[in-house]
């Protein structure tokens, strides 16, 4: 089912479908700033295995936190006072952070039980910033690569039509926000230690972490 909504002012049925669809372990597709991306619910178990099902990968693979507010994102990592100040000056923006995983996230995700690691997002994407608000503040994600449609032209952007007919039926909903300008894949820091450490460098500038 691909829904249209306006990302600044979103229909407040579709937000209510849209969260209910995640909280029943259902899986939904919208783009973000930097790809489409899918996510689910990290605290519903079908919803999860679902996303892993998806990208056919084993479940310790780390999947993306996204999440609303700093408040949420302190539920689920050790965030230390200089991560938070750092944090601050960068986000919402395209970075991915690692941090050292709270148990309230171990309990449910095999990847961060595991190495007791979790990686997080705070999308600056207004669609998915809302939508968090809804549902609670949190979800899990992954994104939709161009490598997944082998017969598409790489240089022609994906759309919620080709999505739909070439996964149908593994999303509940997509959310198509009309065009969506991607800035390309984010830059990966490790917040694990006292000192930043390059993951990936991506379209997120480097020198706020002095690097």
């Amino acid at each position: 089912m691909i829904a249209y909504i306006i990302p600044e002012n979103p229909d407040d049925r579709l937000l209510t479908k849209a969260s209910q669809i995640l909280n029943s372990g259902g899986l939904l597709c919208l783009p973000l700033d930097t790809n489409w991306i899918v996510i689910a619910d990290p605290f519903v178990k079908e919803g999860v295995d679902r996303l892993y099902r998806f990208r056919h990968v084993d479940n310790t693979k780390h999947f993306t936190i996204f999440c609303a507010h700093f408040a949420q994102a302190a539920e689920i990592a050790h965030i230390n006072d200089q991560a938070f100040r750092l944090l601050r000056r960068v986000v919402p923006g395209p970075y991915t952070f690692i941090f050292k995983a709270q148990k309230k996230i171990i309990r449910h995700l095999k990847a961060s039980k595991m190495d007791h690691e979790v990686g997080l997002r705070f999308p600056s994407s207004s669609l998915l910033q809302t939508l968090l608000e809804r549902h609670g503040g949190v979800a899990i994600g992954t994104h939709v690569t161009a490598d997944m449609f082998p017969d598409h032209d790489p240089e022609t952007p994906i759309w919620s039509g080709l999505i739909d007919d070439h996964f149908a039926g593994q999303f509940e909903m997509i959310l198509d926000a009309g065009e969506t300008n991607f800035v390309g894949p984010t830059t990966i820091i490790s917040l694990s230690e006292d000192v930043p450490e390059l993951v990936r460098e991506g379209t997120g500038s480097l020198a706020p972490f002095g690097l």
